[in-house]
């Protein structure tokens, strides 16, 4: 609507010069186009004359014959016309690629621009309404927005790459218990840990597993004497330790297939 000077501007010219405009409506008679017409008509007892809007794409009209009647650059017209294609209920028809379509053969706006204008929606959906009132330049928020959309980007695929690694602190970043940097720095310490843990078990098993192989025999263990032993001595339970301990490494290295 205009605000109260023009309306009043509107209604004295009407009340001079007669409604030159009518109002549209729709087959619902529903006001497409007229309300501040409407309105002035009424102020100064002016009967209005109305038509009916005959055409298939009520939206599209609404949007081109205001969008005609301001001073807006393209990046405003197309800025307006994406916000309110998203406003509309979707259809198998595709409505909303039809709206950009059609304003852009009724405005003259490129297709191109429209899509600028998309990914600020999208990705810097902040900036839009500085771009409709003109206080920032489409190219600047675009320039903006794809900013964000390569960010955004980066943090998918850094997530998907961590819910293969660590499944359980990509959960916690869905969660929003842990950040994604948080996240990482975790799994990198994670990561470090076990790289510890492998090589202090790599050496021990090489200290203690080689030696005990090259033992075999009985000769060897019947000169076992538990005065001469430089640690604990040792017992059967011990025995049955190390015994328990070689079956389960015959048994992972079978699953690892090591020779």
């Amino acid at each position: 609507m205009l605000d109260e000077d023009d309306l009043t501007a509107l209604a004295n010219d009407i009340q001079e010069n007669g409604l030159l405009q009518p109002i549209v409506l729709d087959h619902q008679q529903r006001i497409l186009d007229g309300r501040a017409r409407l309105t002035a008509c009424e102020r100064v007892g002016i009967e209005p004359a109305f038509v009916t809007y005959e055409g298939d794409a009520p939206d599209v009209y609404i949007l081109s014959v205001n969008l005609r009647r301001r001073s807006l650059t393209k990046g405003q017209a197309a800025m307006i016309t994406v916000k309110a294609c998203s406003l509309r209920e979707q259809d198998s028809r595709s409505p909303k690629e039809q709206t950009a379509r059609s304003l852009k053969e009724q405005l003259g706006v490129a297709l191109a621009v429209m899509g600028r204008a998309s990914t600020v929606l999208q990705h810097a959906p902040d900036l839009v309404d500085p771009v409709i009132s003109g206080a920032m330049g489409l190219n600047e928020a675009y320039a903006a927005a794809q900013e964000n959309k390569a960010k955004a980007n980066s943090a998918e695929v850094q997530l998907a790459r961590l819910r293969e690694e660590d499944p359980e602190l990509a959960e916690r970043v869905v969660e929003g218990h842990l950040t994604l940097a948080g996240a990482w720095a975790e799994r990198t310490e994670r990561v470090e840990e076990d790289k510890r843990q492998r090589r202090v078990a790599t050496r021990l098993l090489d200290e203690v597993v080689p030696p005990l192989a090259q033992a075999r025999g009985t000769r060897t263990f019947s000169r076992y004497d538990p005065a001469f032993a430089s640690g604990a001595p040792i017992t059967r339970e011990i025995i049955a330790h190390a015994m328990t301990a070689l079956a389960e490494m015959d048994q992972v290295w079978q699953e690892r297939d090591l020779p």
